[in-house]
């Protein structure tokens, strides 16, 4: 039998620290805990888990130096776990790599699904598989689109920005991030296209797109294809 997943605990407050294991445990998750940036950084280049929860306040350095150094060699998801709950804060973290940010104080049924998410984000990378969400079907293999089993006419760019999404689903995925992988890094100041090809997605793949269910607006921040 294939083992849970391991995921590693990147948090200094026993208090917190409890509560998540307990909860992650709960759900059949393996737990590795480390208090500091360094102890963290050791531990998963040892055990290399499949999830990282990481809190920004440690003691010994900031958790970006973490997410930074961790990024050079692991594409692992990482969900951010903090109080700073400024929209600064939250875009530099996920422009560095996080997958994902959740502030604190949260509930366990918010963050067993973002794991949930990250988790299953993790399996479907995979060359050759398809990625699914609502009644939208994507075939990575032969670059094509089909809803409700109707093959969906799509630029290079607007399927670049959709498979990007997919292969992240869940994600919270900054315009600078999503304007790096689709139009390149000369591309990042300009926010407007995603906005507009993000209309263009939802016209052609939401059944309702003016209040879109899976290709989300986060206020601010970026954006989220929910499955």
């Amino acid at each position: 039998m294939k083992p849970q997943p391991l995921i590693l605990l990147v948090e200094d407050e026993p208090e917190i620290r409890g509560f998540v294991r307990s909860a992650l445990q709960a759900e059949g998750y393996r737990v590795h805990e480390a208090q500091q940036c360094a102890r963290a950084l050791i531990d998963a280049a040892a055990r290399h888990p499949e999830l990282v929860l990481l809190d920004l306040g440690l003691p010994d350095a900031d958790g970006t130096q973490f997410l930074r150094r961790f990024r050079a060699w692991s594409q692992a998801p990482v969900i951010v776990l903090s109080a700073r709950n400024d929209e600064g804060a939250k875009v530099g973290a996920l422009d560095l790599g996080a997958d994902d940010y959740l502030t604190k104080p949260f509930g366990v049924a918010e963050l067993l699904a973002r794991v949930r998410a990250a988790l299953r984000r993790r399996g479907t990378t995979d060359e050759g598989t398809t990625l699914r969400f609502g009644d939208v079907v994507i075939d990575l293999a032969r670059q094509s689109v089909a809803r409700q089993g109707v093959p969906v006419r799509l630029t290079p760019v607007e399927y670049r920005l959709l498979e990007v999404l997919a292969r992240h689903a869940g994600a919270l995925l900054t315009h600078r991030r999503l304007l790096r992988e689709v139009w390149g890094p000369h591309a990042v100041e300009s926010p407007h296209y995603v906005r507009v090809y993000m209309g263009r997605l939802r016209h052609k793949l939401e059944p309702e797109p003016a209040r879109p269910r899976h290709l989300l607006t986060e206020s601010g921040a970026g954006y989220r294809l929910l499955p």
